[in-house]
């Protein structure tokens, strides 16, 4: 099968198109036909060798943690997909393939196009993990660093829905996508505390930080000199500061995922997708993902 692999961690120069040995399932496994497969940060850091302890990485690696497509192999252990069933979740080999096994996943709505789907798992895993750990109440108000992102967004949403204030940060392009998602938008940088006390005069109940560009301080600042309630998923000087990082899930996600999905075919949720590229494209798609400045997602399709 086509496949991206990298052999050595280092930049994006480092993936390369190859062909590579045909997974199969395996107990508990179903194999997929990837028809599309999200990009995240997460990805390059990989691909870097900065998430060794999180994410451990034998080399030769195919990058990508989620997954949109066609299952197209079952283990005779299980139960839940069949051979044609459409799915979308996380993979254990690998998405930038054209073939990944999986064993956590749901199915994707009819509604829903693959790209769309393959946008969702990590995004919306993300978001909902951080804001049960806020304890993110109705009446509350919820401090977003990097709003517009992908997390962001999916967080924005699910906490508006939950009866929340979104105080949301981004460059101002991104001002007027945070009030269509919801949110109040104000601008990242010097004078931020200012800015956030102005919009939210009743005070900052939570923060949680999806962007990690230094705004800790003033998020414990704005927190009344407290850490307590801010999360960051990005920031490393997160113990620097007292702040908890929260990295991957341990529980099995699939509940929420067939929630936000069916949510996503309905219009209710939206992650939008600003770009997808072929396979063979695999190290633009991360190379604009490293420059942290997409307003959304981006997918890669075999």
């Amino acid at each position: 099968m086509k496949a991206i692999v990298f052999e050595e961690f280092g930049g994006p120069e480092v993936l390369r198109l190859a062909e590579a040995e045909e997974p199969h399932a395996g107990p508990g496994q179903v194999r997929v036909r990837i028809k599309a497969a999200g990009v995240n940060p997460v990805d390059y850091k990989i691909r870097y060798g900065w998430m060794q302890e999180v994410f451990p990485t034998p080399l030769p690696a195919v990058p990508g943690l989620e997954f949109a497509g066609i299952v197209d192999e079952v283990d005779e252990g299980v139960t839940a997909a069949a051979v044609g069933d459409e799915v979308l979740g996380w993979t254990t080999t690998g998405a930038y393939a054209q073939y990944a096994l999986a064993e956590s996943f749901v199915p994707k709505p009819a509604g829903l196009d693959w790209a769309e789907a393959a946008a969702l798992p990590v995004a919306t895993e993300t978001a909902q993990r951080v804001l049960d750990l806020l304890g993110v109440r109705a009446g509350e108000t919820l401090l977003l660093h990097g709003a517009a992102g992908a997390v962001g967004a999916a967080a924005t949403q699910l906490a508006v829905a939950a009866g929340a204030t979104v105080i949301g940060t981004a460059s101002p392009a991104g001002h007027d996508y945070l009030r269509e998602l919801g949110a109040t938008p104000v601008a990242y940088g010097d004078g931020l505390v200012a800015r956030v006390r102005a919009a939210a005069p009743q005070g900052v109940d939570a923060v949680f930080d999806a962007a990690g560009k230094g705004a800790l301080p003033d998020s414990i600042e704005l927190r009344g000199g407290t850490t307590d309630r801010i999360i960051t998923i990005a920031d490393p000087e997160a113990a620097a500061h007292g702040v908890t990082f929260s990295g991957a899930g341990t529980e099995a996600p699939e509940t929420a995922l067939a929630e936000h999905a069916r949510l996503a075919a309905n219009g209710r949720l939206r992650i939008p997708v600003v770009e997808v590229f072929p396979l063979e494209e695999a190290a633009k798609a991360q190379a604009l993902s490293e420059t942290g400045h997409v307003r959304g997602k981006l997918v890669v399709t075999p």
